[in-house]
């Protein structure tokens, strides 16, 4: 595998103390957080993971206009994006060519009672054997409910749904049981019967001629991969839809994937130990046009 990079954004923000440089590459093998930062302490801050191909940062805007509105949900204060792009572009050029990177950018609310912001971007080749295996071979997932009811956001906004944040606990968690119960991913529902995304995914469904995703109403993320997907579908000559969907129609399902900006689109071929259909021409398509996304 190649060496990651790393480079700190200084001119991170709007309304903090203007600094010398607006980024800087530093060394990714030495320690370069305070221990009182907040975004490792209390998980309080905010990221994105942007897939690479061929050194083309793909679904950038999206990823931006989603890091910025995380940044609105927490109150931290507004990305400088035209900053953020130029450090991640900067950052992906002095990587080593590589066929798939990630592209991970974060934000924290900064130092304990200071509170000025702390950013960086971290660049890291995907190691292929096991994505290739997920598009190739599926994936088994479980359905596990969430905790929460299909309308959280609105109910309880405090809790921050809808926001890609650092605490990700609870995600990690439920891939762990998920593992240590013979399968690889989860599916999340609603406690009134609803379906959501995967701890690090959206969900995509294929019914006949149809495919949909979960509406992000209900307080999940807005999916960068999925809305390419969707893109790729619709030139196929199938419609597309978001809304909510029952938890019961998972079970009627022509076919079901999870999307996410590294792994791309993962067919789910067992869910809860029952076989789901499957065409591996059509998913072949899929992220073959995902992987050759130049934006």
């Amino acid at each position: 595998m190649t060496t990651p990079v790393l480079f700190f954004v200084d001119d991170l923000a709007e309304g903090v103390p203007q600094p010398a440089t607006r980024f800087h590459e530093a060394d990714p093998s030495v320690p370069q957080l305070h221990i009182t930062d907040l975004g490792p302490t209390r998980g309080d801050g905010i990221f994105e993971t942007a897939g690479v191909a061929n050194g083309h940062v793909q679904a950038f805007d999206a990823h931006l206009r989603r890091f910025a509105k995380s940044a609105a949900i927490l109150g931290l204060p507004a990305p400088k994006l035209d900053v953020w792009r130029d450090a991640i572009l900067a950052a992906v050029a002095a990587h080593a060519p590589v066929t798939q990177a990630g592209a991970k950018f974060i934000m924290t609310r900064g130092l304990e009672d200071v509170e000025i912001p702390t950013g960086w971007v971290y660049i890291f080749e995907i190691e292929q054997a096991a994505v290739t295996d997920a598009r190739t071979n599926g994936i088994k997932v479980l359905v596990l409910d969430r905790g929460y009811r299909s309308d959280i956001a609105q109910t309880a906004p405090w809790l921050l749904q809808g926001a890609k944040t650092l605490s990700y606990g609870l995600n990690q968690a439920t891939q762990r049981w998920a593992k240590d119960h013979g399968a690889d991913d989860v599916i999340f529902t609603t406690t009134d019967g609803f379906v959501l995304e995967g701890p690090h995914a959206s969900l995509v469904i294929k019914k006949g001629n149809t495919i949909i995703t979960p509406a992000t109403d209900q307080g999940i993320l807005e999916g960068t991969t999925q809305s390419s997907t969707f893109a790729f579908f619709e030139s196929e000559g199938f419609s597309t839809e978001y809304r909510q969907v029952r938890t019961e129609e998972l079970a009627e399902a022509d076919g079901l994937w999870l999307a996410s900006s590294t792994r791309l689109a993962a067919p789910i071929v067992e869910m809860d130990g029952a076989p789901v259909p499957h065409d591996a021409d059509l998913t072949a398509r899929l992220n073959a046009a995902l992987l050759a996304r130049t934006e």
